[in-house]
């Protein structure tokens, strides 16, 4: 499996301009992770998904459908309405691994547990003093053992987001598979990432899986390509009541799907 490479930017530029919007009377930051104060109020709902973009979407192999959105109706050109066709993988932006993508047994995505992906607690997980191929280990884990557990959602924070649709995209930190296994000892099964896998990916080598199998292989799922995880440990809300929504479409028989990941602090 070779070198990730990304898709052409085709015009888009490498920082989105950062925008905000209220969602039923909260503020809503976007993909970029930013608002216009310095820290959010309790009422912000953290946007923790890629914008899909023509062009800037990066792909983990050349087997992976590029992500294309295209108009088929169009209002400006005396259609009834706006309508787009797309082009999308399951494993297209931010998405989430069901256990089926690795294993023939396993739960296809439209049979997850939505309990565990519908406003779950969530602990956000500060590694980004890891560099380039970084090994995350239980030690770095380990001070937040206390709030992780059955029901819990672990978000680790590589810093790694910024890199998106870079050459070196590919090259960010990983979790070790002993690691993975610790977390699914404890009652873990939702993993997140703000890179594009868990597992290490060398050129020349792809992705030698053992972390996906570790979790998958247990009845978990990973969510992979989330974004906007630094704005909420340096807003200082992690360490309250966080939760996040990460749900998938309900595609039968599917090995994932991308999500719209969001996350919130509850009970204000």
């Amino acid at each position: 499996m070779t070198h990730i490479a990304p898709v052409p930017t085709m015009g888009v530029p490498d920082t989105p301009t950062p925008t905000t919007s209220k969602i039923n009377g909260a503020t809503a930051l976007s993909s970029a992770g930013e608002a216009s104060t310095s820290r959010a109020s309790a009422s912000t709902v953290y946007d923790l998904s890629h914008p899909l973009t023509n062009g800037a979407v990066p792909t983990f192999h050349w087997s992976h459908p590029s992500y294309c959105a295209n108009c088929v109706s169009s209002v400006a050109k005396g259609d009834v309405s706006n309508v787009h066709a797309i082009t999308i993988g399951t494993h297209t932006g931010t998405h989430i691994d069901a256990p089926y993508h690795f294993f023939t047994d396993g739960a296809t995505v439209d049979k997850l547990d939505l309990s565990l992906l519908t406003a779950a607690p969530a602990v956000v997980v500060d590694v980004r003093r890891k560099e380039a191929h970084g090994r995350i280990t239980w030690e770095d884990l380990r001070p937040y053992e206390g709030r992780m557990g059955k029901g819990v959602a672990v978000l680790l924070c590589t810093g790694w987001s910024k890199n998106w649709n870079q050459p070196h995209y590919s090259d960010h930190p990983f979790l070790d598979p002993d690691a993975a296994r610790k977390l699914i000892e404890i009652g873990v099964r939702v993993v997140g990432v703000d890179a594009m896998s868990p597992d290490e990916v060398r050129e020349g080598t792809g992705d030698a899986l053992e972390t996906h199998k570790a979790i998958l292989g247990n009845g978990g799922v990973i969510v992979e390509n989330l974004v906007g995880l630094e704005r909420i440990l340096e807003d200082g809300v992690d360490r309250k009541d966080l939760r996040v929504s990460i749900l998938p479409l309900s595609l039968t028989d599917c090995d994932g799907s991308p999500v719209r990941a969001v996350a919130w602090v509850e009970g204000v």
